[in-house]
């Protein structure tokens, strides 16, 4: 996502400006996302929202308090079990099942509360083994006892992505590159709007020497988190050893912008003064 569309939507109202974007945040920048990818305008957005605002009582800001999905014709909303347009307010009735299941990109929930309670229950113990893991890690016991935990943690629930993160950062230290692959990948999978999974994916493609790879991950990363320090330091690194320079000083400036002090600033503004002093950059 470009800085010019960013700043669009922040001038529209869409989003407030923000050096670093809270989670209600993050739910609209993602919507958005999803009506940008789908041609929705920004005068429909804002009709959108100037309407659903009128029509549905205590609803303050649509792109975060409701589901929105659109197949690029009509944009809608979910109400409790209904679906409305979400400019008119017609009620959607005359979908057919796959078109439903097209839309509504995410999880039904399970309807028999036995179900429920019992997928609860499993994401209650593999979060248990979860956090058995950090206070493992904290701990500093051995690596063998803090897989086992984070290992236990993913059998039970396959779709803990942060016990797949901390996994795939194990197998990294322990120079396990395709364990370590594997399990960053299956957090991508499982949350696809988790930036530590695209930045610890690029670590794993930049210490492997795959500079397309590492590059791609730590994009995406920036993507979905458009300040996150750490990503633009290892891009400016990335653009600087491949003959890049404009686009490093680029991220060395974002960098400083956001961790302005202490070590690692210090390299930024070492890294930033050396291609300055080359000639590179005015």
């Amino acid at each position: 996502m470009g800085e010019s569309v960013l700043e669009g939507w922040e001038s529209n109202g869409f989003i407030e400006a923000r050096r670093a974007y809270d989670f209600p945040d993050l739910i609209a920048l993602k919507t958005l996302r999803q009506l940008r990818r789908n041609r929705v305008r920004p005068e429909r957005i804002r009709r959108m929202i100037d309407s659903l605002k009128a029509k549905l009582d205590g609803v303050e800001n649509p792109l975060t308090e409701l589901k929105v999905f659109t197949d690029g014709r009509k944009v809608a909303v979910r109400v409790g079990s209904q679906r409305m347009e979400a400019i008119s307010g017609q009620l959607l009735l005359d979908f057919d099942e796959e078109e439903i299941s097209r839309l509504l990109q995410f999880p039904r929930k399970a309807a028999d509360e036995e179900l429920a309670r019992a997928i609860a229950a499993k994401q209650r113990e593999s979060e248990r083994w979860f956090q058995k893991g950090l206070e493992l890690e904290q701990g500093g016991a051995k690596p063998e006892e803090v897989l086992q935990a984070y290992l236990r943690a993913v059998e039970i629930d396959p779709e803990s992505a942060s016990a797949h993160v901390n996994l795939g950062t194990l197998y990294y230290h322990l120079r396990k590159w395709d364990l370590a692959e594997k399990h960053y990948k299956a957090a991508v999978e499982v949350r696809p709007d988790y930036p530590l999974a695209y930045f610890n994916l690029g670590n794993l493609f930049d210490e492997l020497g795959d500079w397309t790879r590492a590059l791609e991950q730590y994009l995406n990363a920036l993507r979905l988190e458009p300040d996150y320090p750490d990503a633009h330091y290892n891009l400016a690194l990335l653009y600087q050893s491949h003959g890049e320079p404009l686009k490093a000083v680029r991220h060395w400036r974002s960098y400083l912008k956001l961790d302005p002090a202490g070590y690692w600033a210090g390299i930024a503004r070492r890294e930033l003064h050396k291609l300055r002093q080359e000639s590179i950059v005015r």
